[in-house]
């Protein structure tokens, strides 16, 4: 549900490992997957994967789990129109940015919901074309708010596998809170930054001083994770922070590409999320608070297009 980038990556992967998969997205995207199939392309080569393709919501309809892929100021609504047709034991995984879409989408629903950390590289580079430029790998797990929701713990490892088998890395998260801010911290870290400066990640950790600003936006967030009750090592995320820039060195984060094509963004959900929960924390985060603004502005136009 939501078939764009990690839509079209993830359900291209379990189709192409024969996985009855059905894609609902725009129309646009629909169309080219319809009649051409689902392209996946990597460095070295191009995989075309037939699957079924929808833009009707009631395609959910019999689904035994569903993949949540929505932008996060989407989900309340994504979980509203799939609510009528759920199956009653259908699973719920939310693939999304932030910290509390899973908890979000079970306000709506009453089926088992799952919580997933997405780590892949992958941009839409045209209609019913997704271009993988990096990991893949996917955290799973269930939230405190989601845990004794129709025994959901118990969906993790069958979900997991489904994964697994379709060449797709899925470890199990005990903790999926903790792993889901370490996820949310990185992307305060990349997301504005890349988007704003128009900037990969590579070229941005070249620049000393915009290192200084990923390292003062990662302070600030583990420390709102920490009042949140979250327990995050600065050293070892700013470690990590530094690793995925090598080792997606030319990746432009998911707010770039949506100020590019003129999208509405996630930022909300991402150092906005910070900027709220800091707030309600007492705390001062004034170079997250910056960034979102910044995006915010972005967002609503271009005086000088």
């Amino acid at each position: 549900m939501g078939a764009g980038a990690v839509g079209c990556y993830y359900g291209g992967m379990l189709a192409a490992a024969g996985v009855a998969v059905t894609l609902i997205g725009r129309a646009p995207h629909v169309d080219a997957i319809t009649e051409r199939g689902l392209v996946i392309a990597r460095n070295d080569r191009r995989e075309v994967v037939s699957v079924r393709a929808s833009s009707d919501a009631a395609a959910v309809t019999d689904a035994d789990v569903v993949l949540l892929c929505v932008k996060g100021p989407d989900t309340t609504h994504a979980a509203a129109v799939m609510k009528p047709h759920l199956r009653a034991d259908a699973v719920v995984v939310s693939l999304q940015n932030g910290v509390d879409n899973a908890d979000r989408v079970a306000d709506v629903i009453e089926q088992a919901v799952l919580a997933a950390v997405v780590w892949v590289g992958a941009y839409m580079e045209g209609p019913g074309i997704v271009r993988h430029t990096g990991r893949g790998d996917l955290v799973l797990g269930v939230t405190r708010r989601c845990a004794d929701r129709l025994h959901a713990a118990n969906h993790v490892a069958d979900v997991g596998a489904m994964f697994e088998g379709a060449g797709v890395r899925c470890s199990i998260e005990q903790n999926i809170e903790a792993a889901l801010w370490h996820k949310l911290v990185i992307n305060c870290a990349f997301n504005a930054i890349s988007a704003v400066g128009r900037a990969k990640y590579g070229r941005m950790v070249r620049e000393p001083a915009i290192r200084d600003l990923m390292e003062a936006t990662v302070r600030e967030s583990v420390a709102v994770a920490r009042a949140a009750g979250i327990e995050l090592d600065e050293k070892d995320m700013l470690a990590t922070v530094w690793g995925t820039a090598a080792a997606l060195a030319s990746q432009h984060s998911s707010t770039a590409q949506d100020l590019l094509r003129g999208k509405p963004t996630e930022i909300d959900s991402l150092n906005g999320y910070v900027v709220e929960r800091a707030r309600h924390f007492g705390l001062n985060v004034p170079v997250n608070r910056a960034l979102h603004a910044l995006v915010k502005l972005r967002e609503a136009g271009d005086d000088l297009a």
